[in-house]
């Protein structure tokens, strides 16, 4: 593939991802229940990712991968959080003894 094709097709996957943000956002305002909205962000926070890692492509800048992994580190810790949130009622739970 030459360079032009390559950029344009990185572009066309920009304004996908970014559409999709837009209809997850829908989903986190809308609801209707709270597993809905967690799965919205989540979501949301996969786009960004790949939207990161497009731009790094795009621009040949390892920063934005960098910043990318944080990013989904940050996202699986706050599901999780969520999560356990939803199913128990509690994050932090105080041991019995």
């Amino acid at each position: 593939m030459t360079e032009q094709t390559v950029a344009f097709v990185i572009d066309a996957a920009l304004v996908l991802v970014a559409g999709l943000c837009i209809l997850c956002g829908y989903r986190v305002i809308r609801g209707p229940t709270v597993p809905d909205r967690v799965v919205g962000l989540d979501t949301i926070a996969t786009n960004v990712i790949a939207i990161a890692m497009l731009f790094a492509l795009k621009t040949d800048r390892g920063l934005f991968v960098s910043s990318a992994i944080v990013l989904a580190i940050i996202g699986f810790l706050s599901t999780v959080t969520v999560a356990k949130y939803i199913t128990e009622g509690d994050i932090i739970t105080r041991r019995q003894q």
